[in-house]
């Protein structure tokens, strides 16, 4: 079996194909790992969420953060609904749109497999989190996710703060767990997010190191993939393997194939969106 971790498809469906098919995915023998935001910007939202939704029995999907966005816009009027962008209403208005945002509201923060070593989220960690305890912050917002407060975190879950701190409770500490998760690029040693800074390393502020690089951070026993952060582009150092590679700004869609340990990585690209 082969498992292939997918970066950022945010809605380009064609670039989506045209990945599985050099692949050559085949869903009775292979996995496929998707680093979160599925949707939005591309043109072809729905198509990309019914594809990678059909392939679910053979998926491991993590939340990003314009997935989250989706689903807290599905919970407004249909008037505030007709007011974004026509990518996402043409999954808000979509005839099978329940089915679609039920599947994605299933979903969750992170993804550990200790079989094979490799741990997969969609943005980042916090400096001195542990796989372990990453795992558990993750529960934590899952829990609610699924369940009856899924509403009331969904419509509380945006805001820059608070800085993540253990001593946080309740909906505050929530928002800054998703945002470690779905929008952390830089930070501080002790931990503070930059929001705003999302350019390549080199050409942060002073004092702001990317997530994978912050002075004394935690060992992680385990290798780690994720996407989100389009600027970085491709990159492997540290145990971190950064595959958004930017498709929806006319960058590659990238696929890694998630070998065993002290094999070399197998990278497969083909073109993105026609910006």
């Amino acid at each position: 079996m082969t498992t292939w971790a997918i970066g950022d498809l945010q809605g380009c469906y064609d670039p989506t194909q045209r990945l599985l098919e050099k692949i050559r995915f085949d869903p009775t023998r292979d996995r496929l790992w998707f680093c979160g935001d599925l949707v939005n910007r591309g043109g072809q939202s729905l198509e990309t969420l019914r594809l990678v939704h059909s392939l679910s029995i053979h998926s491991t999907v993590v939340l990003g953060n314009h997935d989250l966005s989706l689903l807290s816009i599905a919970q407004r009027r249909e008037a505030d609904q007709r007011k974004v962008n026509p990518d996402l209403q043409s999954i808000l208005f979509a005839p099978d749109r329940v089915e679609l945002l039920d599947w994605l509201g299933s979903l969750g923060l992170m993804h550990v497999d200790r079989a094979n070593g490799w741990a997969m989220l969609h943005a980042g960690l916090m400096p001195k989190w542990t796989i372990p305890i990453a795992e558990s912050r993750a529960r934590e917002v899952e829990v609610r996710l699924h369940g009856p407060d899924r509403d009331r975190l969904l419509r509380n879950m945006y805001g820059d703060k608070p800085a993540w701190s253990p001593k946080l409770k309740g909906l505050d500490r929530d928002r800054a767990i998703i945002n470690v998760f779905t929008r952390l690029r830089y930070c501080t040693p002790r931990g503070r997010i930059a929001f705003d800074v999302k350019g390549a390393p080199g050409t942060q502020p002073p004092g702001l190191y990317p997530w994978f690089a912050v002075p004394n951070m935690a060992a992680r026993e385990m290798r780690i993939v994720c996407g989100h952060w389009s600027t970085l582009g491709l990159m492997i150092a540290q145990g971190v393997h950064a595959i958004d590679t930017g498709c929806v700004w006319g960058g590659p869609l990238t696929a890694i194939e998630l070998v065993p340990p002290g094999e070399p990585p197998h990278i497969v690209q083909v073109p993105g969106r026609k910006v």
